[in-house]
């Protein structure tokens, strides 16, 4: 899985890249929890999510934020987050110019940036947000949401509850021409801790259906995961 380092509006950024086999292979983006509680590209979640999206035949980024690891720049609030995820976006655009969609993925705070990002980039097709942290953050942006995905929460989390999570999906369920939905793992907490193979079986899953409906279906081998660092 080849390093990368591209820049962003601060400096440059670090990252993990994998390129999909397929000329027009998909785009996905994954994005981390808070920088200032130990969040990084290597979270364990974010991790799963990158593992999905390639068994899935995506060109998938993964990378640090402003600050974190070898990311240059120092923590915006979320500001400056988001312009570094528009920012690894266009690196990856710049990449696959044939790509046949464009996903984005993130895991608590990397969620609420996701999403954020979905609402400003019109090319994202779809979104996996897993433990979106609906308590802390405003996610009244999504009026409407402009695409379709996938919610992922555990029943056991214990810094957002799962009712704030069910809240938010409900309310973008009800609006026309996306479906959101939602899945919660029984007894995961925020971190997932034990039941990471079973968010990373649930996400590839959603994405096998998606790519199947998608108009240039890419699906590789799922031992190419292996090969994948």
């Amino acid at each position: 899985m080849p390093e990368v380092i591209f820049n962003g509006p601060d400096g440059r950024l670090e990252g993990r890249y994998h390129h999909g086999r397929s000329p027009t292979a998909p785009i996905a983006l994954l994005l981390h929890p808070h920088p200032q509680h130990g969040g990084t590209m290597n979270n364990k979640v974010v991790y799963a999510l990158y593992h999905a999206f390639v068994r899935r035949g995506f060109s998938t980024l993964r990378f640090n934020f402003r600050g974190v690891g070898r990311s240059q720049g120092r923590f915006d609030n979320g500001q400056g987050e988001l312009s570094d995820a528009a920012s690894a976006l266009d690196w990856a655009q710049t990449y696959n110019p044939n790509a046949a969609a464009c996903w984005v993925g993130g895991f608590s705070f990397g969620a609420w940036i996701g999403m954020q990002l979905l609402m400003r980039r019109p090319e994202i097709d779809g979104f996996i947000s897993v433990a979106p942290p609906a308590n802390h953050y405003d996610f009244t942006f999504l009026a409407p949401c402009p695409s379709s995905g996938l919610i992922v929460h555990g029943t056991a989390d214990e810094m957002v509850p799962e009712a704030s999570a069910a809240k938010l999906a409900q309310k973008l369920s009800t609006q026309r021409n996306i479906k959101v939905r939602y899945q919660t793992i029984e007894g995961a907490n925020h971190f997932f801790g034990t039941q990471l193979d079973q968010l990373g079986t649930m996400v590839e899953e959603y994405l096998s259906e998606a790519v199947a409906d998608a108009p240039h279906p890419v699906v590789l081998e799922p031992e190419l995961a292996a090969a994948v660092g």
